[in-house]
């Protein structure tokens, strides 16, 4: 007899599989799978930060008629573009890998 909870079948747990977080980590390219999406996620949330703090130097720089702040601030979103496409292309980099070998990395 099948366990269920919720009509759900808790024997395969969510969605058909474990929710186990190491039942992922079953070899060298499933883990080096999981790094690439985490990085991805992070270097996003990073610009995404890099941005505001940024945008709130830029606007303090100006209210305080600071031309060095405000030039700080110019650099730092120069950075952050570039650190932007460097991740974006990165990225489709990584999809060209996957096109070619046919491979799951992402």
């Amino acid at each position: 007899m099948k366990n269920f909870i919720a009509q759900v079948d808790i024997e395969q747990g969510f969605f058909g599989f474990y929710s186990h977080p190491l039942s992922e980590l079953t070899g060298v390219g499933r883990i080096v799978s999981i790094i690439l999406k985490s990085a991805f996620v992070l270097a996003g949330v990073s610009l995404l930060i890099f941005f505001i703090i940024a945008g709130i130097g830029m606007i303090s720089g100006a209210g305080q008629s600071s031309p060095e702040k405000l030039e700080k601030s110019k650099q730092a979103v120069t950075s952050a573009l570039i650190g932007f496409v460097v991740v974006f292309v990165a990225y489709w980099v990584v999809k060209l890998i996957e096109l070619i070998t046919g491979l799951t990395l992402i």
